[in-house]
């Protein structure tokens, strides 16, 4: 076939920086976006872009990527504003951009290339062309017409939340926390120009519901009642300024996962394909990086089956491997409201190696200062020069005592033993021996181990098998124990892991730690 017809169904970036390349890559073909809404009706406020998404931008299209860089907002300083504030400085080499600036400039850069844009186009399933490109987003009905073919699986997270902006530019990317009577909100903001913020803030189904958000919203309006309580609840942190809405309603996040990406001549793209939480800024990431694999699979291998397959060998993985370390930031910021007491240090350094993307011991390299910090935190002697070197480091942390357990302080924090039991009780503290295999939930786990410490327990030791997802749910659930119990907890963590042990006594998710 020597042209053909490319139609993108979604004009989010995605579909129409696909758009854009597919064209300049073959200008005799006919690409044509369809999108729903109006070019006007743009939702949203600010997306990010990180230095890795901005390098293959540049690499695919320099033209549009000169735009879009110029127009972006440079990231920079990071604030924890929970009890004492902790402020970190970012490497400047991310950007934030709001949404509207960015789909103008694609959708510029699309027609510039020749693409024909149909806005207000009704009927999204039922396209004719040679390739239909599914760019659809999250709620995709192309997806779903073939949800069988596709082996698709959309997950609801329990967790609400909504996205708003406000008219000021905050001075740094800023978490924090409000409690209120009804229950804890967190809201994760950053500036993307000079005159507004993004923000997000999400909060449990319970405390959702205790506020009284569980009401309907007219279609296309915003909950100005949720923004008016939200801007009091966080009222520090916006200095005087109101949260801004633009359809903005209290949403749940849906994890999207495809058996496969096409199906004849229909191939998925972004949130139509895949999500990953929010809260690693991923969405946009994704879209624009699948654009690009897919735009160079259609445009240089003739055989469709062939281009499609290509494509999804290429991009599956990364985003797969991004899928995982999004499930455990999600879990990550649903027990937040949990850590609120530990010292601002010790949350910094929780976050950032809550996704296991980060270890300790890269943090440490960039900011030593904060490792520094958690470590005093917890009691713990290290040094500049421990810092800088992860065998110090680790000797440093898993060295060091356990003070007021129990009866007595426990001598280090690394256990030799495979007695864990015996070895603790040596040292005057009784700990429960508890097994978590992946089919017992982390709550029926902590109700067992509440009834070991009502019987007398001083704490718990957790086992289980050594896969990446169990030894995930051991650490989920020993941080659970050890915050909501206020008892010592040990865990059992392969050899080969000891700079997760490292981190995970930094970051307050153990006490203690058994290398099997």
């Amino acid at each position: 076939m020597t042209s053909r017809h490319i139609a993108v169904v979604g004009g989010g970036p995605g579909g129409l920086y696909v758009a854009r390349l597919i064209k300049r890559a073959k200008p005799e073909w006919r690409v044509t976006v369809y999108e729903h809404n109006a070019a006007a009706d743009t939702f949203g406020f600010g997306v990010g872009l990180t230095e890795t998404t901005l390098r293959a931008l540049a690499a695919a299209d320099p033209e549009s990527a000169e735009t879009i860089q110029a127009a972006g907002h440079r990231g920079g300083r990071m604030d924890m504003l929970v009890g004492d504030a902790f402020r970190m400085a970012g490497s400047g080499a991310d950007i934030a951009i709001g949404r509207a600036t960015l789909l103008g400039l694609l959708r510029a850069h699309a027609e510039d290339a020749g693409v024909r844009i149909v806005m207000r186009h009704a009927e999204l399933t039922d396209v004719d062309a040679d390739v239909v490109v599914a760019a659809d987003g999250v709620r995709s009905r192309i997806r779903d017409k073939l949800g069988v073919e596709l082996a698709a699986e959309v997950r609801v997270d329990d967790v609400r939340y909504l996205w708003c902006g406000a008219r000021f530019a905050l001075p740094a990317a800023t978490f924090t926390a409000a409690t209120t009577d009804y229950g804890t909100f967190v809201a994760h903001s950053y500036p993307y120009d000079d005159e507004h913020s993004t923000f997000l803030i999400e909060t449990d189904e319970a405390t959702w519901r205790a506020a009284g958000f569980d009401r309907e919203v007219a279609t296309g309006e915003s909950d100005e009642e949720s923004l008016d309580f939200l801007s009091a609840a966080f009222a520090q942190v916006l200095g005087g300024s109101r949260l801004l809405g633009n359809a903005t309603r209290w949403q749940q996040f849906a994890t999207v996962r495809a058996g496969r990406w096409s199906h004849g001549n229909v191939v998925l793209l972004g949130d139509a394909a895949h999500t990953a939480h929010y809260s690693i800024g991923s969405g946009t990431k994704l879209a624009l990086e699948d654009a690009i694999a897919l735009a160079d699979a259609v445009t240089g291998i003739p055989d469709l089956a062939e281009a499609f397959a290509e494509y999804e060998r290429r991009r599956r993985p990364r985003v797969e491997r991004l899928q995982a370390i999004a499930e455990r930031s999600q879990q990550w910021w649903k027990d937040f409201p949990r850590r609120i007491g530990l010292p601002a240090a010790v949350l910094v350094t929780s976050f950032m190696t809550r996704s296991g993307n980060v270890s300790v011991e890269q943090f440490a390299s960039s900011r030593p200062e904060a490792v520094i910090a958690a470590a005093v935190g917890l009691g713990i002697d290290v040094t500049p020069a421990d810092a800088a070197d992860p065998e110090r480091l680790a000797a440093a942390v898993l060295g060091a005592p356990l003070p007021a357990a129990g009866t007595s302080a426990l001598p280090r924090r690394l256990v030799e033993t495979a007695d864990r039991v015996g070895w603790c009780a040596e040292n005057g503290v009784s700990v429960a021996l508890f097994h978590l295999p992946l089919t017992v939930t982390a709550q029926v786990a902590l109700e067992a181990i509440k009834e070991l410490v009502a019987d007398g327990a001083d704490g718990a030791w957790l086992t289980g098998p050594d896969t990446p997802a169990a030894v995930h749910a051991r650490l989920g659930l020993a941080e659970r124990v050890r915050l909501e119990l206020a008892v010592p907890v040990g865990i059992d963590l392969p050899r080969a892991l000891r700079s997760v042990a490292v981190g995970a006594v930094l970051s307050g998710r153990t006490d203690l730690v058994h290398l099997t």
